[in-house]
Protein backbone atom coordinates (compact mmCIF):
# COMPACT_ATOMS: atom_id res chain seq x y z
CA UNK A 1 0.00 0.00 0.00
CA UNK A 2 1.24 3.29 -0.74
CA UNK A 3 1.31 6.10 1.67
CA UNK A 4 -1.41 8.92 1.14
CA UNK A 5 -0.26 11.54 -0.97
CA UNK A 6 -1.13 15.31 0.84
CA UNK A 7 -1.07 18.50 -0.60
CA UNK A 8 2.45 19.14 0.20
CA UNK A 9 3.51 15.75 -1.28
CA UNK A 10 1.09 16.43 -4.88
CA UNK A 11 2.57 20.18 -5.06
CA UNK A 12 6.12 18.69 -5.39
CA UNK A 13 5.40 16.24 -8.05
CA UNK A 14 4.02 19.31 -9.91
CA UNK A 15 7.34 20.71 -10.09
CA UNK A 16 8.77 19.39 -13.28
CA UNK A 17 11.25 21.45 -14.45
CA UNK A 18 14.28 23.32 -13.15
CA UNK A 19 12.32 27.03 -13.41
CA UNK A 20 9.51 25.68 -11.58
CA UNK A 21 11.85 24.58 -9.14
CA UNK A 22 13.26 28.13 -8.68
CA UNK A 23 10.23 29.92 -8.56
CA UNK A 24 8.67 27.23 -5.74
CA UNK A 25 11.87 28.33 -3.79
CA UNK A 26 11.45 31.90 -4.48
CA UNK A 27 7.77 31.93 -3.13
CA UNK A 28 9.21 29.86 0.02
CA UNK A 29 11.84 32.07 0.55
CA UNK A 30 9.59 35.49 0.55
CA UNK A 31 7.23 33.84 2.51
CA UNK A 32 10.18 32.63 5.23
CA UNK A 33 11.60 36.03 5.50
CA UNK A 34 8.06 37.77 5.51
CA UNK A 35 7.24 35.69 8.44
CA UNK A 36 10.51 35.18 10.50
CA UNK A 37 10.99 38.85 9.95
CA UNK A 38 7.81 39.59 11.70
CA UNK A 39 9.07 37.79 14.78
CA UNK A 40 11.85 38.61 15.24
CA UNK A 41 11.00 41.69 15.40
CA UNK A 42 9.03 42.42 18.69
CA UNK A 43 8.49 46.10 18.37
CA UNK A 44 6.75 47.64 20.81
CA UNK A 45 3.23 49.45 20.81
CA UNK A 46 1.75 52.39 22.61
CA UNK A 47 -0.83 51.28 25.52
CA UNK A 48 -4.12 52.63 25.14
CA UNK A 49 -7.53 51.28 26.73
CA UNK A 50 -10.58 50.43 24.56
CA UNK A 51 -13.31 52.07 25.84
CA UNK A 52 -16.08 51.39 22.84
CA UNK A 53 -15.85 48.46 20.36
CA UNK A 54 -17.96 47.99 17.09
CA UNK A 55 -16.35 45.75 14.31
CA UNK A 56 -13.82 46.61 12.98
CA UNK A 57 -14.06 50.10 14.56
CA UNK A 58 -13.29 51.65 18.32
CA UNK A 59 -12.33 53.94 20.60
CA UNK A 60 -9.39 53.89 22.21
CA UNK A 61 -7.80 55.92 25.20
CA UNK A 62 -4.12 56.84 24.72
CA UNK A 63 -1.30 58.15 27.64
CA UNK A 64 0.70 61.24 26.94
CA UNK A 65 3.54 59.66 24.36
CA UNK A 66 6.57 61.23 22.98
CA UNK A 67 7.08 61.52 19.25
CA UNK A 68 10.01 62.03 16.48
CA UNK A 69 8.35 64.12 13.53
CA UNK A 70 8.66 65.80 10.12
CA UNK A 71 7.16 67.72 7.97
CA UNK A 72 7.28 66.33 4.01
CA UNK A 73 5.77 67.78 1.07
CA UNK A 74 4.37 65.22 -1.29
CA UNK A 75 2.04 62.75 -2.38
CA UNK A 76 1.06 60.49 0.60
CA UNK A 77 3.63 57.28 -0.65
CA UNK A 78 6.22 60.06 -1.50
CA UNK A 79 5.73 61.78 1.80
CA UNK A 80 6.03 58.85 3.74
CA UNK A 81 8.78 57.35 2.13
CA UNK A 82 11.01 59.98 2.69
CA UNK A 83 9.73 60.97 6.41
CA UNK A 84 10.30 57.33 7.05
CA UNK A 85 13.78 58.21 6.02
CA UNK A 86 14.60 60.86 7.78
CA UNK A 87 13.22 59.76 11.09
CA UNK A 88 15.16 55.96 10.39
CA UNK A 89 17.81 58.00 10.05
CA UNK A 90 17.23 59.39 13.53
CA UNK A 91 16.72 56.35 15.43
CA UNK A 92 19.80 54.60 13.78
CA UNK A 93 22.26 57.32 15.38
CA UNK A 94 21.57 60.41 13.35
CA UNK A 95 21.82 61.92 17.11
CA UNK A 96 24.00 64.03 19.42
CA UNK A 97 24.68 60.51 21.16
CA UNK A 98 24.82 58.35 18.25
CA UNK A 99 22.69 56.60 20.14
CA UNK A 100 20.43 53.57 18.28
CA UNK A 101 16.66 53.71 19.55
CA UNK A 102 14.36 51.18 19.50
CA UNK A 103 11.93 51.35 16.70
CA UNK A 104 8.26 51.20 17.66
CA UNK A 105 5.00 50.59 15.91
CA UNK A 106 3.04 52.49 14.48
CA UNK A 107 4.63 54.83 12.08
CA UNK A 108 1.90 57.23 11.56
CA UNK A 109 1.12 59.89 9.01
CA UNK A 110 -1.15 63.08 9.46
CA UNK A 111 -2.03 65.87 7.25
CA UNK A 112 0.32 68.93 8.86
CA UNK A 113 -2.05 71.25 10.68
CA UNK A 114 -3.55 73.53 8.99
CA UNK A 115 -4.50 71.72 6.03
CA UNK A 116 -8.37 71.06 5.81
CA UNK A 117 -9.11 67.10 5.03
CA UNK A 118 -12.64 66.38 4.40
CA UNK A 119 -13.09 63.24 6.92
CA UNK A 120 -15.32 60.86 4.02
CA UNK A 121 -12.18 61.51 1.75
CA UNK A 122 -8.96 61.76 3.15
CA UNK A 123 -7.46 63.30 -0.19
CA UNK A 124 -4.78 62.76 2.75
CA UNK A 125 -3.34 62.33 -0.74
CA UNK A 126 -4.70 64.48 -3.17
CA UNK A 127 -3.50 66.97 -4.99
CA UNK A 128 0.37 66.40 -4.62
CA UNK A 129 1.34 69.01 -3.06
CA UNK A 130 0.03 68.21 0.55
CA UNK A 131 2.34 68.86 3.76
CA UNK A 132 2.30 65.97 5.97
CA UNK A 133 3.52 64.58 9.39
CA UNK A 134 5.06 61.27 9.53
CA UNK A 135 5.85 60.47 13.09
CA UNK A 136 7.82 57.82 15.00
CA UNK A 137 6.50 56.99 18.42
CA UNK A 138 9.66 56.87 20.79
CA UNK A 139 9.70 53.89 23.28
CA UNK A 140 7.88 53.97 26.27
CA UNK A 141 9.73 55.62 29.35
CA UNK A 142 11.13 58.26 26.95
CA UNK A 143 10.99 62.10 27.58
CA UNK A 144 12.70 64.65 26.02
CA UNK A 145 15.11 65.19 28.54
CA UNK A 146 16.57 61.60 28.11
CA UNK A 147 16.04 61.03 24.11
CA UNK A 148 19.27 62.60 22.20
CA UNK A 149 18.68 65.38 19.77
CA UNK A 150 18.45 64.60 15.62
CA UNK A 151 21.28 65.97 14.39
CA UNK A 152 18.99 66.81 11.46
CA UNK A 153 16.99 69.93 12.49
CA UNK A 154 14.16 68.64 10.45
CA UNK A 155 13.54 66.24 12.64
CA UNK A 156 11.85 67.33 15.57
CA UNK A 157 10.76 65.86 19.17
CA UNK A 158 7.17 66.54 21.18
CA UNK A 159 5.23 65.45 23.85
CA UNK A 160 1.88 64.09 22.45
CA UNK A 161 -0.54 64.99 25.45
CA UNK A 162 -2.91 62.27 26.04
CA UNK A 163 -5.74 61.46 23.33
CA UNK A 164 -8.96 59.71 22.70
CA UNK A 165 -8.64 58.78 19.30
CA UNK A 166 -11.78 56.71 17.26
CA UNK A 167 -9.63 53.78 15.07
CA UNK A 168 -10.86 51.82 12.20
CA UNK A 169 -8.73 48.83 11.87
CA UNK A 170 -7.66 47.42 7.98
CA UNK A 171 -5.27 44.92 6.45
CA UNK A 172 -3.44 44.09 3.27
CA UNK A 173 -2.00 47.28 1.45
CA UNK A 174 -2.77 50.69 2.17
CA UNK A 175 -3.99 51.73 -1.72
CA UNK A 176 -5.69 55.43 -1.82
CA UNK A 177 -9.41 54.05 -2.27
CA UNK A 178 -8.88 51.77 0.98
CA UNK A 179 -7.70 54.87 2.92
CA UNK A 180 -10.97 56.60 1.58
CA UNK A 181 -13.41 53.86 2.29
CA UNK A 182 -12.41 52.80 5.79
CA UNK A 183 -11.89 57.22 6.48
CA UNK A 184 -16.18 57.11 5.61
CA UNK A 185 -16.35 54.39 7.32
CA UNK A 186 -15.02 55.32 10.51
CA UNK A 187 -16.45 59.28 9.99
CA UNK A 188 -20.15 57.03 9.89
CA UNK A 189 -19.17 55.15 13.67
CA UNK A 190 -18.06 58.69 14.96
CA UNK A 191 -21.53 59.89 13.91
CA UNK A 192 -23.30 56.57 14.77
CA UNK A 193 -21.88 57.73 18.31
CA UNK A 194 -22.24 60.84 18.55
CA UNK A 195 -18.82 61.59 18.74
CA UNK A 196 -17.30 64.63 17.97
CA UNK A 197 -14.30 64.36 15.94
CA UNK A 198 -11.54 67.54 16.83
CA UNK A 199 -8.62 66.91 13.72
CA UNK A 200 -7.81 64.86 10.35
CA UNK A 201 -7.59 61.60 9.99
CA UNK A 202 -3.95 59.65 10.28
CA UNK A 203 -2.66 56.35 8.38
CA UNK A 204 -1.49 54.15 11.20
CA UNK A 205 0.95 50.87 9.70
CA UNK A 206 2.58 48.51 11.75
CA UNK A 207 5.00 46.80 9.80
CA UNK A 208 8.03 47.09 7.91
CA UNK A 209 8.25 47.24 3.77
CA UNK A 210 9.17 43.39 3.54
CA UNK A 211 5.81 42.27 5.30
CA UNK A 212 3.80 40.38 2.71
CA UNK A 213 0.56 42.40 1.85
CA UNK A 214 -2.06 39.98 3.59
CA UNK A 215 -0.01 40.47 6.66
CA UNK A 216 0.18 44.28 7.19
CA UNK A 217 -1.79 45.97 9.80
CA UNK A 218 -3.03 49.23 9.18
CA UNK A 219 -5.73 51.43 10.70
CA UNK A 220 -7.26 55.01 10.37
CA UNK A 221 -7.35 57.26 12.95
CA UNK A 222 -9.46 60.70 14.23
CA UNK A 223 -9.11 62.34 17.47
CA UNK A 224 -12.13 62.92 18.85
CA UNK A 225 -13.46 64.88 21.87
CA UNK A 226 -12.56 63.87 25.51
CA UNK A 227 -15.60 62.79 27.67
CA UNK A 228 -17.00 65.65 29.16
CA UNK A 229 -16.96 65.51 33.07
CA UNK A 230 -20.10 65.00 35.20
Amino acid sequence: MHPPIGPCSQAMRRINTPDQALRVLRIALILGLSLTGACAIATEEPAFIVSLAQGDCEVREYPALVVAEVSVTGDRKAAASAGFRLLAGYIFGGNTARQKIAMTAPVVQAAAVGQKIAMTAPVLQSGGNGQWLIRFIMPRGSTLESLPSPNNPRAQLHNIAPARMAVARFSGLARQDRIAAKTAALAGFVNAQHLQAIGSPSLAQYDPPWTLWFLRRNEVMIPIAPVAAN
